[in-house]
Order: C-alpha cells, then structure tokens, then sequence
C-alpha cells in the first residue's frame, strides 16, 4: 500500500494532477468562509455557536455548501444549483424529447445538454441567493427561536446592498462549477462530485467533536465504530451487482469477423445512488414550508393542519415523519430507475448489434426479463437506502446527533461513492504506467 502510494508521487503526470486537484479544493474551502458583502460576520459566528445546525429546511443545502450557507459566504450556495440543474435536466429527458434526442446523439449532444445544465445552474442560484438572502433579512434562518443577533446579520437593506449580494454569491455558483470542471479536465476524478466530497467531509471533524463535547469520549467511540461498521456494509452494497451475461453472435464483415465475444449487463443493487434521499428529503421539507407560511397573527390560534404538519412532519425524530420518509425513498427509487435505465432501448441496442441473453429470446423477451431483474434488484437496493437514510434520525433521537450526523444518509453514500470512484481512477492511471495498481 505504502510503495503503491510512493509511485504516485514519483509519477510526474498524476503528482501534478493530485497537486491541482488539491489546490482547487483549498481554494473551494477557502470561499466558504470569506463572507458576502453587507454580512455582519460577528453575528453569523454568534448565531452558529448557539443553534448549532440548520432548521430543517435549510439542512440539505447547507450540509453540500460544508456549512457555508448558514455563514452566508461566497460560495453559500455551494454545488447545490449545480446538483439541482442536473437533476432537471436529466429528467427532462423523460419529458422533452428534444432533450432525449440531444443525448442519443452522443458527445455534441451531450455538450449542448451540459450548456443547458449550466444556464440553469445560473438561473437557480439567481432564485436561491435571492431566497436566502430574504429569509437572512427577516431573521428566520436560524428558526423562530433564534435570539435577536440572529436578526441582523445583514448590515445594510438599501436595494443596491441586496443586489450586490445576489450577484456574489451567483458569481460564486458559476465559480465553483468552473473550478468542478477545471478539475475534471485536468485533475483526478469528476471535479463536481469530488468538490460536494469536500463539503461534506469537512463536516465529519465538528459532528464528531460535538458528540464527543455532549455525551463524552464513551458515546464518541461508539459512534466511531458504528461508523466503521456503516462505511464497510455501504462499500458492499456500492459495490454489488447483478451480472446478466450476454453473447454476441459472430458475423463477416468482408474478409474480417466481428462478435463471438461473451460479455454482461451490470446491474448495480443501488443503480439510483443518493438521489432518492435527496428527492424524499425535499418533498416531506414541503409541508413544513407551507405551514410556516401559514402562521396565524399574534393571539390566534394556529389551524388544525398547521398544528399536525408541526408536531409531525418537522421534526426527524417522530416516528411518523421517519416512516414517510422511509417509504418515500422506496417509491423514488423505483421511480429514477424507471427513467434512467430503459430495458426496451438496451434490449434494441442488444438486437442491433447481434446480442442475445442465454435462454431467452433477442427484443420484446430480452426487455421483460430485463425489467423482471430490475424490479427484484431494486427492492434490496432501496430497502438498503432507507435504512441508510434513517440512521441520522435515529442518531437524532437516540444521542442527541445533530441532524447533519456524519455515518448515515446522503452524506455516507456520498463520501463513499466518490471515494471509491476516485480510488478507481487513480488506480488505473498507475496500472497504465507501472503495470500495478493501487488496490490489490
């Protein structure tokens, strides 16, 4: 292990590589904490120190900006435009086919599809700066109960001060997913999951002390160990998959034979990744939005609804909130892999190109089998992202977590995917200049 990393810096071409993408993260880092402008910083860091995480709504976002949304930075905004214009996008296949007919063309379409990402990305953080910014002014984001420091973290409430502020934090969006492609193209892995990487391990140190601040080293070395325990069942999971082989019949083209090679369709157990969280987390943050609008005045008594969205539905450690969201990452998944994986299109390529499952019949068989693999594959798949999910609320209500715990939901899948990813990547680029890799 220890040579295999010493050939990676005696390598010049990955030494350079490795050195730039670390740089763009220092960099990336660095933005999070450089305040926007017309932001009282003294009363930021205040507002931190004594509500120690996001109210619900905020969560999300806050926790892929590496707690740069709640300090109103720069880069406050973080990736999330950028994951959230992808996501759009990409269904927007299934809607327009304009856009499917974009992505069957292949890399100049692929391009056009990827401007179009980056229109959005913009257009997003436009909308979103503006949002934070006016909950930032009206002394909600740090919740309702937050002490009067925590409204008046923006000095200055002239039109010219919040416009400034809008475009800053938007320029730093488009920053951002610059230097993610920049590492992309002349870094090691993909540069916008490796930098969504970053804000969420840059988290895992201050969760780990804080539970080790609340409820002693004791507790803390338990968490860690479960931890352990979480990270090893997720990179089996990650890592598992269904093979279903495929031949290739043999045909003459002039003088030369193609096909006749045996190969095999991987159908990964977690095919929907982190998305389905991501998806059932914002749904059930609706309700609660729509409620905190609809807060009585002064004296008055709160609607019936209004009463049972708050007791219920914002708060992680109810057990009906738990199971909402539990059968709510179940159905998403099932719905994104509906839509990303299309066993009638693979089923045509296959027949195009001579291919055959064993046993079953080349075009509408081989589709329905496809579909039946698919189907029985995803109910393990999204079993396993519920319960990863949960693990934060149920850290929540047994320790006292914060909500943002580091060994489970989003925040797992995450690190570890990439990780594993990135371990890949380097991997082959040492196979392909020394012959041996890094993994064993």
């Amino acid at each position: 292990m220890f040579s295999a990393i010493a050939r990676i810096f005696r390598t010049p071409d990955l030494r350079k590589k490795i050195g730039f993408t670390l740089g763009i993260i220092a960099l990336f880092r660095l933005g999070s904490f450089i305040p926007a402008p017309f932001v009282d910083f003294g009363n930021v860091q205040a507002c931190l120190a004594a509500n120690q995480g996001a109210s619900g709504l905020y969560e999300l976002v806050n926790l892929f900006s590496g707690g740069a949304l709640l300090q109103l930075s720069v880069f406050a905004l973080g990736i999330m435009p950028y994951i959230t214009a992808s996501i759009i996008v990409q269904l927007l296949r299934v809607v327009i086919p304009h856009f499917d007919t974009l992505y069957k063309e292949g890399a100049s379409g692929q391009s056009t599809l990827t401007q179009y990402t980056r229109y959005l990305t913009i257009a997003l953080g436009l909308l979103q700066s503006t949002t934070l910014i006016t909950v930032a002014r009206s002394g909600a984001l740090f919740g309702t109960s937050a002490s009067a420091e925590c409204s008046a973290l923006i000095t200055n409430d002239a039109w010219y001060a919040i416009m400034l502020m809008v475009i800053t934090m938007t320029a730093g969006t488009g920053v951002i997913m610059w230097m993610g492609e920049l590492v992309t193209e002349r870094g090691i892995g993909n540069g916008m999951s490796l930098l969504i990487f970053t804000s969420i391990a840059a988290l895992f140190p201050g969760s780990l002390m804080s539970i080790g601040q609340q409820q002693g080293i004791d507790v803390l070395l338990i968490v860690v160990a479960v931890g352990l325990l979480v990270v090893m069942a997720v990179v089996f999971v990650e890592q598992s998959q269904r093979r279903v082989p495929v031949q290739y019949a043999k045909r003459m083209v002039g003088r030369r034979t193609y096909g006749g090679n045996n190969t095999y369709i991987p159908i990964k157990v977690n095919m929907a990744g982190v998305i389905p969280v991501i998806f059932a987390s914002s749904l059930l943050y609706l309700p609660a939005l729509i409620a905190q609008f609809n807060q009585p005045a002064a004296g008055q008594e709160p609607a019936a609804w209004v009463t049972w969205v708050t007791n219920n539905l914002t708060s992680g450690d109810n057990p009906l909130y738990m199971l909402m969201y539990f059968l709510l990452i179940i159905g998403f998944t099932y719905f994104y892999v509906a839509i990303t994986f299309n066993p009638e299109e693979v089923a045509d390529n296959m027949k195009k190109y001579g291919g055959f499952i064993p046993g079953i019949r080349a075009g509408r068989p081989t589709a329905e089998y496809l579909d039946y693999v698919l189907t029985r594959i995803t109910l393990p798949g999204s079993i396993y992202l519920g319960l990863i999910a949960l693990i934060p609320l149920l850290a929540f209500s047994v320790i006292g977590a914060d909500q943002n715990f580091p060994f489970g939901g989003a925040s797992i899948l995450i690190v570890v995917g990439v990780g594993l990813e990135t371990v890949k990547q380097i991997d082959s680029q040492l196979q392909q200049r020394h012959y041996e890799g890094l993994l064993r």
